[in-house]
C-alpha cells in the first residue's frame, strides 16, 4: 500500500464522509438529491418554528439547521440520520437559557450558543470516554413517559401564540390556567391560521408520509395571509431578518454563568443522545449496519460546537426529518449536505419570504410535532402488559409537568435506577419440582403439578448475588427450607442466572454454608459459570463447596444424588 493510499485509509477511518464518497454509487445520486430537496424547504419552517419554542429568534433556528446537517454529514456514522432543532430538546434549551438571559434577546442567543458548545463538548468528552451507555439510564418506559410530558408542556406552551395572544407565567399548569383565563383576547385570524395549519399537516400526512405538509402549510398560510392582509387583524408574522448567514464567532459569557450551562450542558447531552441514540439505532438496523453509540455521540458533540460558533442552540438527532428523508429514498448523508445547500440559497436569495411567515403558523407546526411526540400507542400497550412500568411511566410524565422539565430529567433517571434497584433486591427465585413426561425440572409455582424430589430443595435463584438482594437470598432460602414440609438432605442451588457473586455475597453464602452445615445439609451448585466459580475460589468458598459439588446443569446433579443415597433412601424417578 502507498502512502498516499494509507493516509486516505487513515482519513476515511476518522471521517465517514471521506469513506462514504470513496464508496459511493452513482444510482444514490438521484435518491439524495431528491431528499435533500424536499428536506431544504421543510427545514425553514421547522426551524424558525423550534427557536422560537426555546424563546429565541426564529432566524437562529435556520442557523442550527444549516450547521447541524455540515457537521453530521462530515462527522456522522449513521449514514440516514438527519439531525436538526427538535422540539423534545427545545423546551429544555428555554428552561437553562432564558432564566439567565432576563429578557435580553441578544444574550439569550449568545447564551443558547455557549450552551450548544458546552454540550458539544460534554458530548465529544464521553464519545472519547466510551460513555455512550450512560443514556441507557433512562428506561424505555421513563423515557417514554418523559417525551410524553415534554409533549405536553410544548402543546400547552404553544396554545397562547396560537391564539395570538402571549401570557408571563412561568410554569405549564400556570400556562394552562393564565391562557384559558384570557380566551377572550383571542385574535380569530390567528386561530383561523393556525388550526388551518395544523389540519394541512395532519392531513397530508394520513395520506402520504412523503408529501411535505409542512412547506405546504407554510406557503400557504404567508399567502393567505398577504391575499387577506390579516396582519391588520393584529395576526403576527415573524418579521425582518437578517439576510444571509451568521458570521463564525466564539460566544463570550460571563464567566459566573458557565457553572449553571455546564450543568444545563449535562442534561442537554443526556436527553439529546438519548434521543439520537435510539433513532440511529432504529435506522441502522433498518439499513442493515451497525453504528458505534460512541461514534454516534462524537458526531452529535461535533454538530452541536458548530451550532454553536453560528449563533445557534443544542441540536439532536430529528425522528421526523429522518422519516420524511428515508421515505424519499435518502441512502447517504449527501442528502443532508445537499439539504443545508438548498436553505443556504434561500437565505442568500429571497430571505423575505421567511419574514412573512405567520407566527400562529410556527406554533402550529409545533404543536404538530408535539401530537407526534406523545406516544399514545405505547403509552396503552405499557397499561395493559405491565403495570409497574407504567407507574414509572406516570412518574417521570408528572414529573415534567409538574415540577419541571430539567427536573423531570432527574425525576426520570432517579426512577429508573429506582426500578432497576427494586429488580435487583427481590429478584425471583423459586423452588424446581419434576413433572412426569416432561423432561428438565420446572418453577413449582407456574406448575402446581410439578412434584419435588424427595429429600432435595432445588432452588434456582435468577440474579446476581450481590450487596442488595443477598440477604434477601438467605432469608428466602431459610424460608423454603422452613416451609419444605419434607426432611431436607440436600440443598442444590441453579445458578445459571447467577453472573457474579460480590463480597457481601460470599459472606451471606459463606452464613448459608454454616447453617446448613449445622443442619447437616449438604449443599451443591448447578450451572455455575467459570468466572463466578472463580470468584468463589477467591473468596475461599469453592474449596468449602468442594470441586465436586459444582455440577453441569440440574439433571446431572440429582443423577449423582440418587447414586449417592442408599437403595432404599432414593427417590423414585
Amino acid at each position: 500500500m502507498t502512502e498516499p493510499q494509507s493516509r486516505r485509509n487513515r482519513l476515511a477511518s476518522r471521517i465517514p464522509l471521506v469513506r462514504m464518497v470513496g464508496g459511493y454509487e452513482r444510482g444514490f445520486l438521484q435518491y439524495d438529491g431528491v431528499a435533500g430537496l424536499v428536506l431544504a424547504t421543510m427545514l425553514i419552517p421547522q426551524g424558525m418554528a423550534y427557536a422560537e419554542l426555546t424563546g429565541l429568534p426564529a432566524i437562529t433556528g435556520i442557523y442550527t439547521t444549516i450547521a447541524a446537517l455540515i457537521a453530521y454529514a462530515i462527522f456522522g456514522p449513521n449514514r440516514r440520520l438527519v439531525l436538526g432543532p427538535d422540539s423534545s430538546l427545545a423546551p429544555v434549551i428555554a428552561v437553562i437559557v432564558l432564566p439567565l438571559a432576563a429578557g435580553d434577546v441578544m444574550l439569550a442567543v449568545t447564551l443558547a450558543s455557549a450552551l450548544s458548545i458546552i454540550t458539544g463538548i460534554v458530548c465529544i468528552a464521553a464519545g472519547y470516554l466510551r460513555f455512550g451507555v450512560v443514556t441507557e439510564l433512562m428506561s424505555k418506559p421513563i423515557r417514554i413517559g418523559y417525551l410524553n410530558g415534554i409533549a405536553v408542556v410544548v402543546f400547552i406552551s404553544q396554545l397562547p401564540k396560537a391564539l395570538g395572544y402571549s401570557v408571563e407565567a412561568d410554569t405549564t399548569l400556570g400556562t394552562l390556567i393564565e391562557t384559558l383565563g384570557n380566551v377572550t383576547a383571542t385574535i380569530p385570524a390567528s386561530v383561523y391560521v393556525s388550526a388551518g395549519t395544523v389540519i394541512v399537516i395532519v392531513g397530508l400526512r394520513m395520506v402520504s408520509p412523503i408529501i411535505p405538509g409542512v412547506v405546504v402549510a407554510a406557503a400557504g398560510s404567508i399567502l393567505i395571509v398577504s391575499w387577506l392582509n390579516l396582519t391588520e387583524t393584529g395576526l403576527q408574522v415573524v418579521g425582518d431578518i437578517p439576510a444571509g448567514l451568521a458570521p463564525l464567532t466564539f460566544p463570550s459569557v460571563e464567566l459566573s454563568v458557565i457553572p449553571a450551562l455546564f450543568s444545563g450542558a449535562l442534561a442537554v447531552a443526556l436527553v439529546s443522545f438519548a434521543d439520537t441514540g435510539a433513532l440511529s439505532t432504529a435506522t441502522a438496523l433498518k439499513s442493515g449496519v451497525r453504528v458505534d453509540p460512541n461514534s454516534e455521540i462524537k458526531a452529535l458533540g461535533t454538530a452541536n460546537i458548530l451550532s454553536g460558533m453560528f449563533q445557534g442552540f443544542p441540536t439532536s438527532g430529528s425522528s421526523s426529518r429522518t422519516a420524511i428523508a428515508m421515505a424519499v429514498g435518502s441512502q447517504t448523508q449527501l442528502t443532508g449536505l445537499i439539504a443545508a445547500g438548498g436553505v443556504v440559497l434561500v437565505m442568500l436569495l429571497v430571505p423575505g419570504v421567511v419574514a412573512e411567515m405567520p407566527s400562529p403558523t410556527l406554533a402550529a407546526i409545533v404543536i404538530t410535532a408535539s401530537f407526534a411526540l406523545f406516544d399514545w400507542k405505547a403509552t396503552r400497550w405499557l397499561f395493559g402488559a405491565r403495570k409497574s412500568e407504567f407507574v414509572m411511566l406516570l412518574g417521570a410524565f408528572l414529573g415534567v409537568v409538574l415540577i419541571g422539565i430539567l427536573q423531570g430529567i432527574v425525576v426520570a433517571v432517579i426512577l429508573s435506577l429506582a426500578n432497576f434497584l427494586r429488580k435487583a433486591i427481590r429478584p425471583h427465585s423459586t423452588e424446581l419440582g419434576k413433572i412426569d413426561g416432561i423432561p428438565g425440572y420446572h418453577d413449582r409455582v407456574r406448575h402446581p403439578e410439578a412434584e419435588p424430589v424427595p429429600g432435595v430443595l432445588i432452588v434456582r435463584f435468577d440474579a446476581p448475588l450481590f450487596f442488595a438482594n443477598a440477604p434477601t437470598f438467605g432469608r428466602r432460602l431459610q424460608e423454603m427450607l422452613r416451609t419444605a414440609g419434607r426432611p431436607i438432605h440436600y440443598v442444590l442451588l441453579v445458578g445459571n442466572a447467577v453472573t457474579d457473586i460480590d463480597t457481601t455475597g460470599a459472606e451471606i453464602l459463606g452464613d448459608v454454608l454454616d447453617d446448613l452445615e449445622g443442619r447437616t445439609i449438604g449443599f451443591a451448585f448447578a450451572g455455575l459459570k467459570g468466572p463466578v466459580k472463580d470468584r468463589l475460589r477467591a473468596y475461599g468458598l469453592y474449596d468449602r463447596i468442594g470441586h465436586a459439588h459444582f455440577y453441569p446443569n440440574t439433571i446431572s446433579a440429582i443423577a449423582h444424588y440418587m447414586r449417592s443415597v442408599p437403595d432404599d433412601e432414593a427417590p423414585a424417578n
